[in-house]
């Protein structure tokens, strides 16, 4: 393929996801600290106890949860240890099929099974952040949308190093002609920084559109996985009343001795079957951390369904999620993405004011050439 070609290529990639990439990388800065702003926002935590003082059953935390709200239905239950240490995450709404917007969160102290807080569903800057970053208010619609031009986006940094070359045949690696005009400056600074930090950013892109194809993923997951391990339950009855949620989570940590739970999806649930509670436990290593096992335990009488690890593309997604944000590996990590990102800004922005800038050099030499042609009438 020709150099023009590649120029071409790289030129309408670049155009058409600029501002959606500008706006991702903006929204993603506070995202990169959510955990720190969730502290400084003042989420209430558990208070300090014993450290061997053992949990309360999930039985009563579900039951103090359901009391704190009893017009709603619980659909799921998280722990994050690391983060709120001590506390269940109650995840509730007022039915089972409600939006994931809709949900309201109770938290509980999971050694005491007290309401520690329940606060009103978040609508604030953060939220807004998020929301913006994963599919700017316009559901799976949006989602897939920013997925294309994170596509768009690899295939300008792909096409952009194909320049590269040729473009510094004559010049050193990492010369900035700042005596020359501001364009061909900021052209220098624009692919200077674009190769120092093409790793990331390709990583940062496809990592990003993977997470585009989350909700794809989960259903196809439900109608492959999931549905062969809850067929011998097809056609019976949702059972009337439920067994013990502790039994059940207890019988799937036997089942997975070597794996914690991270989260339990509640019988009717997206998740789960209206037969189930689906336990899902995770490992203990910074990899097998972060993916998941679910267990499917009998609503009504805690014994063991089935059990098996997630398929390829369910653990892809997982494993992409901390890429994409950069929260695998503490603050360092974290501070490290906050300067690619801001580095990624100015790589986009120079990109736009070259464009902008090439644009009105043209239209300039346009009129210059028109009023040169009236002269000469």
């Amino acid at each position: 393929m020709s150099i023009r070609k590649w120029y071409l290529i790289h030129k309408w990639s670049s155009l058409v996801c600029t501002a959606f990439l500008l706006m991702l990388c903006l929204t993603g800065l506070p995202l990169i600290f959510h955990e720190e702003i969730e502290h400084l926002s003042g989420v209430v935590e558990a208070p300090i106890m014993a450290e061997n003082t053992p949990n309360a059953s999930m039985d009563a935390v579900a039951d103090a949860a359901r009391k704190q709200r009893p017009q709603e239905v619980i659909r799921f239950m998280f722990w994050e240890q690391d983060e709120h240490p001590n506390v269940t995450l109650v995840s509730m709404a007022k039915s089972m099929d409600a939006s994931p917007d809709d949900s309201n969160i109770v938290l509980v102290d999971s050694r005491t099974a007290k309401v520690l807080d329940a606060p009103p569903p978040d609508r604030g800057f953060m939220y807004v952040m998020l929301k913006l970053h994963i599919d700017m208010f316009a559901g799976l619609p949006g989602m897939l949308f920013l997925g294309f031009m994170g596509l768009l986006f690899a295939v300008a940094i792909i096409s952009g190093i194909v320049l590269y070359h040729p473009f510094m045949r004559r010049l050193d690696f990492g010369t900035v002609r700042r005596e020359k005009q501001a364009r061909l400056k900021w052209l220098d600074i624009h692919n200077l920084l674009g190769v120092a930090t093409l790793v990331w950013a390709l990583v940062v892109g496809i990592t990003g559109t993977i997470n585009t194809l989350s909700q794809i993923v989960i259903m196809v997951w439900q109608g492959d996985q999931m549905a062969d391990m809850i067929a011998p339950y097809k056609g019976l009855p949702p059972p009337v009343k439920l067994g013990s949620l502790q039994g059940s989570i207890d019988t799937a940590k036997k089942a997975v001795p070597d794996m914690h739970v991270s989260f339990v999806a509640f019988p009717g649930s997206m998740f789960s079957s209206p037969h189930h509670y689906t336990v899902f436990l995770k490992g203990n290593t910074p990899v097998t951390s972060r993916l998941l096992r679910p267990a499917l335990i009998d609503a009504q009488t805690a014994q063991l369904t089935d059990t098996r690890e997630m398929p390829w593309y369910v653990k892809t997604l997982l494993l992409s999620q901390p890429l994409h944000f950069g929260d695998y590996g503490g603050l360092p990590l974290k501070v490290i993405w906050t300067l690619l990102d801001l580095i990624t800004i100015v790589v986009l922005g120079s990109g736009l004011y070259l464009w902008l800038k090439r644009h009105q050099h043209v239209e300039q030499r346009i009129q210059h050439l028109q009023q040169a042609h009236a002269e000469t009438l």
